[in-house]
C-alpha cells in the first residue's frame, strides 16, 4: 500500500505531456495538408487563368487553409524562414508595396523562372505580395500574356512550393521529432517537457499576435487610428483573419489539453461571438470612437483567451510562457 501512494504521490507531481500525438494528428497535419492543397489549388488557377478576377477566389481559400498553421511558427515554418516568406505581415516600412511595384516596373526576370523568383526578397513573396497583385487598383487590371501575368504565376507556383515542403517536412520529419522528444538522438527537443513547450508557446504567442498585431495596430491610438495598416486590408480579410485564427487557436488549445477547459472554451467563445457581430471587415471602423471601442472590446477578449490559456492550460501541462518566436534576436 505504502509503495502504490508513494506511486500516486510521484505521479501526480509529474506534469501530463499530453497533447502533442493529438496536436500533430488533430490540428497540424491536417493544417498543413490543407494549405497545401489549398495552394497547388491556387497554382492551377493561374496556369489556366493568370488574371485577377479569376484568381481572387482561390488566393481567398488559399489565405483561409494559411490561417489554420501561421501560428505553428516553429520547424518547417520557422526554417528557411517559410513563415516569413509566406505571410509578411507586419510590414511597417511598406517593403511589399515598393517590392512588387519594382517587380513590375523592372520587369525584373526572375518571375520567368522558380529558381529566379525563389531569390526574390521575402517582401515580393507570398500572400502579401500576391495580394497587392490581385487587389491593388493600379496593379489588378492586367491582362493575359503581360509581366504581371508572369508575375502572378511566378508568386502562386512559389507558394505552393513553400506550401509542399511545410506540409512534406511536418509529416517526414518533425512530427517525428516531437513524438520522440527526450529520446536518444533527439537533438531538437531533449525532453518531453520542451515539445510540448514549443506547443505551448505556439499558441499563446498566437494569441498575443492576434491582440497586438492584428487588432493593435490598425487600432494605433485614440488619437491616431491607423486602419490602412491592417492586415489584408485590400482583399477585405481583416476581420476574417481574426475569426479564423481564433477558430485554429482553439483548435490547437483543444488538441493540446488532455482535460476540459472550460474557461478557455468560455472565453475562445466570447471572443468569438464579439467577433462575428463586429460588421467592420477591415477595421475602418477604428477611425471612429465608437468604432474603436468595439475593435478594442474585442482585444480585451482575445486577452482574457490569454488569461484563460496561462491559468488552465499551462499549470496541466507543467509549462509556461516559453520564446516568443515573433520578438526577434
Amino acid at each position: 500500500m505504502r509503495l502504490l501512494l508513494t506511486a500516486a504521490f510521484c505521479l501526480s507531481l509529474t506534469p501530463a505531456f499530453a497533447g502533442v500525438e493529438e496536436v500533430i494528428e488533430d490540428h497540424a497535419l491536417p493544417g498543413t495538408a490543407a494549405f497545401a492543397q489549398a495552394a497547388a489549388a491556387l497554382d492551377t488557377a493561374a496556369r489556366a487563368d493568370c488574371t485577377a478576377p479569376s484568381l481572387r477566389p482561390a488566393y481567398q481559400k488559399t489565405f483561409d487553409a494559411w490561417l489554420g498553421i501561421a501560428h505553428l511558427s516553429l520547424g518547417p515554418l520557422e526554417e528557411a524562414g517559410r513563415g516569413l516568406t509566406i505571410g509578411f505581415w507586419p510590414d511597417s516600412r511598406g517593403m511589399v508595396g515598393r517590392t512588387v511595384a519594382k517587380l513590375i516596373a523592372d520587369k525584373d526576370p526572375a518571375a520567368q523562372t522558380p529558381e529566379g523568383f525563389a531569390e526574390v526578397s521575402v517582401a515580393g513573396r507570398g500572400l502579401f505580395a500576391l495580394e497587392r497583385v490581385l487587389y491593388d487598383d493600379a496593379l489588378a487590371g492586367y491582362a493575359e500574356g503581360s509581366y504581371s501575368c508572369t508575375l502572378a504565376r511566378a508568386m502562386t507556383h512559389d507558394l505552393a512550393v513553400l506550401a509542399r515542403e511545410v506540409d512534406t517536412e511536418w509529416r517526414e520529419g518533425f512530427a517525428q521529432s516531437l513524438r520522440s522528444a527526450g529520446a536518444d538522438g533527439n537533438t531538437r527537443f531533449l525532453s518531453e517537457r520542451e515539445a510540448v513547450q514549443a506547443l505551448y508557446t505556439a499558441l499563446s504567442t498566437g494569441l498575443e499576435f492576434i491582440a497586438d498585431q492584428r487588432l493593435g495596430r490598425p487600432m494605433g491610438t485614440f488619437d491616431a487610428p491607423k486602419p490602412r495598416v491592417a492586415e489584408a486590408r485590400r482583399s477585405g480579410r481583416s476581420l476574417r483573419n481574426v475569426i479564423l485564427s481564433l477558430e485554429a487557436l482553439r483548435g490547437l488549445a483543444r488538441s493540446l489539453s488532455d482535460a476540459p477547459i472550460p474557461q478557455t472554451e468560455a472565453a475562445f467563445a466570447a471572443a468569438l461571438d464579439k467577433a462575428e457581430i463586429l460588421d467592420d471587415p477591415v477595421f475602418a471602423g477604428v477611425a471612429d470612437p465608437v468604432g474603436r471601442l468595439r475593435v478594442e472590446a474585442l482585444q480585451t477578449l482575445v486577452s482574457k483567451i490569454s488569461s484563460a490559456v496561462a491559468q488552465e492550460i499551462a499549470p496541466a501541462l507543467g509549462v509556461s510562457v516559453g520564446f516568443n518566436a515573433t520578438d526577434g534576436d
